[in-house]
């Protein structure tokens, strides 16, 4: 049997695409419109910034507050001291991190089930959610971080920051375990009746199917949430761990300058700032995905 060869495909649309003069036109006019608002907004944000650096120095105070939240000298030699700190927060919120996902998972997927049988454990994390969400954070650190240790119960850990992680994964626990209740009711029913259709079970629909979309759904506020998880390990250290915050607590008394509370500033800073970016970044691909579908 003789094979003919298949002619060439003919240029697509796009290859002969030529823009027309007002096409031309048009794009020179988005640029220099483009240009001229990325010159304006970067000329008034020197501008703002100029205003509140010569606000600042002409102030009566600031030779004083130079000398002390500004001594370079103080803040090169605490930092050290300050980095060690700063690692036992990273180190507290890895931990606790990890924990509060797996609590609030279960007290996600606890509150959304309509099993009869479980609603006790319904009505025991309604009740966990309502407490634990009205509670100041700092009050329960000082609760769990004093209050655990009186009970005086086999096993009870005793280290400052194991106790205060506790305190973080119960308060933030209820927090999170809202969020992805969230996300778990805003996957559409049909979801998973298309899943059952298809043959999985009760677990593989929940696995493969509601809990990733439910994840993507509200990664933006989780981060968030996780954001302000990474900063209240500072409230840790009224326990006593030599975190970053006690570190320059100890260091700001011994010389009498607040220098190093401005350098632990700068470290929870340089953690939070990417993952805010990051978190935007987020919100816009979200944004972008939801404006797709709907004009569909």
């Amino acid at each position: 049997m003789e094979l003919t060869k298949t002619p060439a495909s003919p240029a697509t649309d796009d290859d002969t695409y030529v823009p027309s003069g007002h096409e031309l036109e048009r794009q020179r006019f988005r640029r220099l419109r483009k240009r001229r608002q990325t010159w304006t907004s970067s000329l008034c944000t020197l501008a703002a910034l100029v205003a509140v650096g010569a606000g600042a120095v002409a102030s009566p105070g600031w030779d004083r507050v130079r000398s002390l939240f500004l001594d370079w000298t103080e803040l090169r030699t605490a930092f050290p001291e300050l980095l060690r700190g700063f690692w036992l927060n990273i180190q507290m919120f890895l931990v606790a991190e990890v924990l509060i996902l797996v609590l609030g998972l279960l007290i996600a997927l606890v509150r959304v089930t309509r099993a009869p049988g479980l609603q006790p454990l319904r009505l025991a994390a309604t009740v966990y959610v309502d407490v634990f969400r009205g509670v100041p954070t700092l009050l329960l650190v000082f609760l769990v971080g004093f209050g655990l240790p009186a009970l005086q119960l086999q096993g009870t850990p005793s280290d400052p920051w194991v106790l205060g992680v506790i305190a973080l994964v119960l308060s933030y626990a209820a927090y999170v375990g809202e969020v992805l209740r969230a996300g778990l009711n805003s996957v559409h029913p049909a979801q998973r009746n298309a899943a059952r259709a298809l043959g999985l079970n009760e677990r593989q629909t929940l696995r493969h199917v509601v809990l990733p979309q439910a994840v993507r759904n509200v990664l933006p506020p989780l981060l968030n949430d996780f954001i302000a998880l990474q900063k209240d390990t500072a409230l840790v250290s009224v326990l006593g761990p030599l975190e970053a915050l006690r570190a320059a607590q100890i260091k700001a008394d011994y010389d009498f300058n607040y220098t190093p509370y401005l350098g632990a500033a700068l470290l929870f800073i340089a953690v939070t700032i990417p993952l805010t970016r990051f978190a935007d970044r987020l919100q816009r691909r979200a944004a972008q995905r939801t404006w797709a579908e709907t004009s569909r």
